[in-house]
């Protein structure tokens, strides 16, 4: 259940950072409410993880998945292009949360 909190909290996060550029500084009510939900749900689960997994690896699997999805949405639906440094830090990303996932003792599979 653990990782569904998880999974759920990276959700929240995304459209709730997804939603922040429409909010237009909160000038906006529908995306500034989408903003403040989003977050509300984001860190709601990701204190229901915090119970099994610990609090350094929880947020370094929400933020680096979370970095992750919001680069990809910016791209394909914002035209926020990627130059080679910006994708090769994606990637260690990408491997840290696979390493965290696949051979950290810490996190508590």
């Amino acid at each position: 259940m653990r990782w569904i909190y998880l999974v759920v909290a990276v959700c929240g996060e995304v459209v709730g950072t997804t939603a922040l550029k429409s909010s237009e500084g909160f000038s906006k009510l529908l995306p500034s409410l989408v903003v403040l939900v989003g977050y509300g749900v984001a860190f709601y689960f990701l204190s229901l993880t915090l119970d099994k997994i610990p609090v350094g690896i929880s947020y370094a699997l929400w933020s680096g998945i979370g970095i992750v999805l919001i680069s990809i949405i910016a791209w394909l639906y914002l035209g926020q292009r990627l130059d080679a440094a910006a994708m090769v830090g994606i990637g260690f990303i990408i491997a840290g949360v696979a390493i965290i996932n696949l051979f950290s003792k810490s996190a508590a599979h």
